[in-house]
Parts: C-alpha cells; structure tokens; sequence
C-alpha cells in the first residue's frame, strides 16, 4: 500500500472541498525574538555573546530570516553586544535582517542610526508603544501624546535610511478607531511594516483574524506596508494564534526559541517551525532544530520539559504495551516510515530522532522482547523475558537500561 493511502489527512481534506485553508501556498516570514524578547523573561540568564552568535547562525540554517538582536536604548552594553551581532550578520553574510526594538523616542532610535552608520548594514528599527485605554488610562498618556511621540520617532528613524517596524503594544486590546490614527500617522512618517502585538496573550484565534482583517481592509489597503505578528501564550494560544495570524494573511510572525520570554513567554519558534514544516508551509531543512533547542535551553538556564513536543526526552519514547506492540510491528514489516508515524503525528527521523521502547509497568511482553534483541540479548529466551517482565509489573516508573542490565546479570 502506499504511503499517503495509510494516512487520511482531514487537514487537507477540508482545504480540497473549500472548507479550509491551503497551508501549500503560504508565503510567511519568520522573526526570531528570542535575543531580545526572549531574554526579558524573568528567570534567564543572558548568554554569552558567543553563544548569542551561534544562535544567528542556526537560525539561518533553520531558514529564519529575521531576528531581533537588542535594544540599544537599554544602554553602552547592548548597543556594544547590537553592533557585534550586526557584524556577525554582515561578515558572514547570514541571510537574516536584523532588527531593533527601540521605543517610540528619538534617543531609543539614535544608538542604531550610530551602529548602521558604523557598519554599512541595514537594522530595522522596531519602534513601540502602548495602544490599548488600560495602558493609556495607567500611563496618564493621550491619544494626541502618543501619535506626537510616534510621528517624532518613526520620522527621525526614516530621515536616517532605516526601514522601520511600528509596533503597537497591547494591539488586541485596542480601538479599532486608535489603530487607524497611530497606524495611519506611523504610515504617513514612512514606516514600512507595522506589528500588531498580543503583548499580554489576550487574544484567541477568532480574535487574531478579526484584528487582522480590521488592519487589512481598514489602514492598509493595497499599500505595499507589510503586516507581522507578535503574540504571548499568557492563556496558551501563542502558537495557534501565531496559525491563525498567517491564516488571516500576515506576512511575518514572531516567536522564541522554547517560547521564553516575558511572563510565561512568546509563542514557540520551534514548535511554529515544525508546524509549518509538516503543514507544508516552510520548505527550508529544520534538522538542526534540537541543536537551536538545546542551545538556548542551556544558554538561558531553562530546561526542555520531558514532555516537550519534539525535542522533549519523551518526544519519542513509550513504555506502554499497545503502543510499542504497534510500533514494533511496523517495523517489522521493514518499513521506517509506518513506524515512524503509527503511533506519533511528528515522524522522530526528520528531527534526528528515532522511537525509542522501554519497559514499565503497562509494558507488554512485545516492549520485553524488543528490549532485550536491541541490547545484545536472546529475545526468545523466556528466563529473560519473564525476570523482566515481572520486575516491571512490580515498579512504579520505567526501567533504566542500568537497571535492566543488572536484573538480568543476577
């Protein structure tokens, strides 16, 4: 039987009878937030410039094109750690436009005019500011305040040759009538792209369209100004919203490595990779995901969950008995693809990564057997099998292999 008849995808089934959305034709850049972003989570630790460089490197190899790499109005260390990632960029011709957050003030923007001017590269700059009545309301701010600050800095940013990114913080919370002046004056200075932000994880995927299409057919018209996404996971939608967003017609998302950031963090780059990745979406090699992973996790102080989809240690490990009886199967019809996908919805191979069957208390005789041929042992023998077996129905927790060695050697 073939391959794609094992399978009936009722993802591209609803989008066959024009019921969905075809993921094949999708066109969308990825930002990558993590340097910055990322790092304004409350329990990291900011990694050595070193490290920050590899990181560039790998997600040019993940086919990331953008990346937030500081904001140089934090003061002398960023801007000096701003310019050294920007030369990292240029002499090594990454395929990454690197982008600065600055806030909706001139001296924010001054510090990359300075680094571009130094380095002949271009830096975006990511000017922000709040939008929604509460931040306004806390603030003390007015409506005319924020447009002056916003017209001030986006007009300083492109008198000095930078593309800028308007960003209006807290996006989902805010007049759709507020939107339309801020977004519009920020168009008017010159900015080429504006961000819409779920700065707090407000929004659901209804919401996210919704907002979109306002922004689309209300501000930005058939003007070239292209639209990104930003969004947190504050309720545990900031991937699905990031889907939604692209669903709805953005033409860049952002997101961090492991979803690290502010609070409980940004919508996960990974997870958004191999999501566009099996969806079709992103034609570019991710096998070099789990190294992206674990260099963050490592760098920043905060480890990969057991759980974690894909690059998690149980990503691809089972210990029950239908389960491993399924997969040993498969594979015993000489077929990687069918074990692969029998049991999991992400095949293990494409990240580097195999199905891996242990023993546990709701192991099968099937995991005993498998156990034993894929560590040197007679799978037949019964003695074997039955001293395993038996242990594990007397544990609480999966067999280490140390433990499955030693039992057996007794």
């Amino acid at each position: 039987m073939e391959e794609r008849q094992l399978i009936y995808d009722w993802n591209s089934e609803s989008a066959a009878n024009g019921g969905g959305f075809d993921w094949s034709r999708v066109r969308v850049d990825l930002n990558d937030e993590t340097l910055r972003d990322g790092l304004q989570s409350p329990s990291v630790t900011d990694p050595s410039l070193d490290v920050k460089k590899r990181l560039l490197h790998l997600m040019a190899d993940l086919g990331i094109v953008a990346a937030d790499i500081g904001l140089p109005g934090a003061g002398p260390r960023v801007v000096d750690q701003v310019r050294a990632l920007a030369t990292e960029i240029r002499d090594h011709k990454l395929p990454i436009m690197p982008n600065c957050a600055a806030r909706t003030v001139v001296a924010d923007v001054e510090p990359i005019v300075r680094v571009v001017d130094e380095l002949g590269i271009k830096i975006e700059a990511a000017t922000f500011i709040g939008s929604s009545p509460i931040r306004q309301y806390a603030e003390d701010w007015t409506l005319d305040r924020i447009l002056k600050a916003s017209e001030e800095a986006v007009t300083y940013a492109v008198s000095h040759g930078l593309p800028v990114m308007y960003v209006t913080e807290d996006t989902t919370r805010a007049r759709p009538e507020t939107l339309k002046a801020l977004y519009g004056a920020a168009i008017a200075c010159g900015a080429g792209r504006i961000c819409l932000a779920d700065t707090v994880g407000h929004a659901t995927p209804d919401g996210v369209k919704a907002l979109v299409k306002f922004v689309k057919d209300e501000i930005v018209g058939r003007s070239p100004v292209k639209i990104d996404w930003h969004g947190h996971r504050d309720r545990g939608m900031g991937l699905i919203n990031c889907l939604a967003a692209i669903e709805a017609g953005v033409d860049r998302v952002h997101a961090t490595a492991l979803g690290v950031g502010e609070r409980v963090g940004n919508a996960e780059m990974d997870l958004l990779l191999v999501n566009l990745k099996l969806l079709g979406a992103h034609r570019h090699d991710i096998r070099r995901l789990p190294e992206y992973c674990r260099l963050v996790a490592d760098a920043v102080g905060v480890p990969i969950p057991v759980n974690y989809p894909v690059v998690g240690t149980d990503a691809f490990r089972t210990g029950t008995g239908v389960h491993a009886a399924a997969i040993i199967k498969a594979k015993k019809k000489g077929h990687n693809w069918l074990a692969d996908r029998v049991y999991s919805s992400v095949p293990a191979e494409e990240f580097g990564f195999e199905q891996r069957i242990e023993i546990s208390p709701v192991s099968g005789l099937s995991n005993v057997k498998y156990w034993l041929e894929h560590h040197g042992y007679d799978p037949e023998d019964t003695a074997a099998c039955q001293k395993l077996f038996e242990a594990a129905k007397r544990t609480d927790r999966v067999l280490s292999d140390q433990e499955c060695h030693r039992l057996l050697k007794k």
